[in-house]
């Protein structure tokens, strides 16, 4: 099965910085599209950045310009560096493997989830 661990999480002034790492496990195959989303106390969780295989990359209105998402394949590595941090940030953040149901290998159909890093930004 594939296993993602993320780490890098902390607490920061506003306008500072923190790099988020996704580490994946077991059916690295399994990765070719990845993405990291967050989830504020009482609210849904939301689409942050996405990274395909080719390297292709989106970010949502709220973090372009200040969010870097990339990917290290030889080290199985997913990365979201975050400048310019605002409290509106703060929310625990989680790597996502999206899955592929209609692919031809089925250990790859599921979506697989990190436990997520808590990012707090304060004032």
């Amino acid at each position: 099965q594939l296993r993602l661990v993320e780490s890098g999480g902390g607490s920061v002034q506003a306008g500072g910085s923190l790099k988020l790492s996704c580490a994946a496990r077991g059916y690295t195959y399994c990765t070719r599209n990845m993405g990291w989303y967050r989830q504020a106390p009482g609210k849904e969780r939301e689409f942050v950045s996405g990274i395909d295989g080719d390297g292709s990359t989106k970010y949502a209105d709220s973090v372009k310009g200040r969010f870097t998402i990339s990917r290290d394949n030889a080290k199985n590595m997913v990365y979201l560096q975050m400048n310019s941090l605002k409290p509106e940030d703060t929310a625990t953040y989680y790597c996502k493997a999206d899955g592929d149901f209609a692919g031809p290998d089925v250990m790859c159909s599921l979506d697989v989830w990190g436990q997520g890093t808590l990012v707090t930004v304060s004032s």
